[in-house]
């Protein structure tokens, strides 16, 4: 079997109503779409995590992997990846994370070719049901949806996301530059989902070392399961660690300075940003092997999350629940997407490779709306167009 084409297609999916983080609005996400095309009439299916993706593909990566088997996998690699050491030392990454999207795409076409799911490439399952976060935050209103802008409209999102779908463990971002209003959501979030779900957060790196140490020690009471980036350095979360108990995590995947410092405790990570499939597996063991948590990102297409569901399927070291956008999505490239968890969880797919289906129709639907709207643009601040919000350093 040989490589005959990879087709790289950027995809804008949409969130029911944007969402406020710290530093502006999120609307959505930027995706590619890989498609891998072989000689035999199978093509591989894979996800990477930003636009600038495609035309890497396009006309770095695509055309040195033209006559390839897609079985070798390191040899695939090896003629498209430098020394990652290298590349991580430079100001573009746009190589490894494209390479990322092409490298699951191989493993989804391994699984197709040998009529497996690719949980059993991996070795096996040791769980089926693979659990998520309901997300919650400040929304602006689009509609009839969205525009919780007050602790107690967010508090009365999660209850009713309880009642309506049975979840109980909750992540989202309250960092508006306004401590006391995080600690008030905080408290009025955990009144309303009750003292047996589970609740994390997430700052986007927002806050000063002050003002986190204030807004830690007030909510310290709420039972938080987890605090993702609430500042900017691991240096600065090590000292947030002498005078909090809470849990840390970050998307910075520097394994070694974590082990150094202590912190931060957990790792949330995107796939490709680490080089696909392969290269994560082999971090998640080094993780394990110094005891340091892992869970995966959120955001992507049901593509690059059917690889999240297979992963953690046949990962036994990741404990916790993955986080979700999955119910704001309005959208998804595959037949069977967007996903909807139920009581927290979603099932493995049984298919072969990822298990899921292209949808031609959505795929063309989900690329006009990127030609049309561009990449999405997360820095956007509605109260002040043309410029950055600035978050208080007290």
């Amino acid at each position: 079997m040989k490589i005959t084409a990879i087709r790289a297609t950027p995809v804008n999916i949409p969130l029911e109503a944007p969402l406020v983080w710290s530093v502006g609005l999120y609307p959505g996400t930027s995706k590619v779409v890989v498609e891998v095309e072989t000689d035999e009439g199978l093509t591989g299916l894979g996800e990477s995590p930003s636009s600038d993706c495609a035309e890497v593909i396009r006309h770095v990566l695509a055309p040195r992997l033209k006559g390839f088997d897609p079985l070798d996998l390191a040899g695939c690699e090896h003629v498209c990846v430098p020394e990652t050491r290298v590349v991580q030392n430079t100001d573009d990454a746009s190589i490894l994370k494209s390479w990322g999207g092409i490298e699951m795409a191989l493993w989804d076409l391994r699984g197709k070719l040998w009529n497996l799911p690719l949980y059993k490439l991996l070795g096996g399952a040791v769980r089926k049901k693979i659990a998520f976060t309901e997300y919650f935050g400040y929304r602006t209103r689009n509609g009839k949806i969205g525009g919780e802008n007050t602790a107690t409209a967010v508090a009365e999102y999660c209850a009713r996301m309880r009642r309506k779908h049975g979840a109980t463990f909750f992540e989202g971002k309250l960092t508006l530059g306004d401590p006391g209003l995080e600690v008030a959501t905080v408290k009025a979030i955990r009144k309303a989902v009750g003292d047996d779900a589970m609740l994390r957060l997430d700052a986007n790196m927002g806050w000063s070392v002050s003002a986190a140490r204030r807004i830690l020690l007030e909510i310290e009471p709420c039972n938080i399961r987890n605090y993702e980036d609430p500042v900017a350095t691991f240096e600065e979360m090590a000292k947030l660690r002498e005078h909090s108990a809470i849990p840390f995590s970050t998307h910075v995947p520097d394994l070694k300075r974590a082990v150094a410092l202590g912190v931060p405790d957990t790792f949330v990570i995107n796939f490709t940003l680490l080089g696909g499939i392969a290269r994560t597996l082999k971090f998640i063991a080094a993780c394990e092997a110094m005891g340091v948590g892992f869970w995966c990102y959120s955001g992507e297409t049901g593509i690059g999350s059917a690889a999240y569901l297979h992963v953690v399927a046949a990962t036994q070291w990741i404990h916790e629940p993955s986080q979700s956008l999955f119910r704001w999505q309005t959208d998804d490239v595959i037949e069977e997407g967007p996903f909807k968890p139920r009581n927290n969880v979603l099932p493995v797919p049984e298919g072969r490779g990822l298990g899921v289906t292209i949808s031609r129709k959505s795929l063309k639907r989900c690329h006009e709306r990127f030609l049309k709207e561009g990449p999405y643009n997360h820095y956007y601040d509605p109260c002040a167009p043309g410029k950055f919000r600035r978050l208080p350093l007290d």
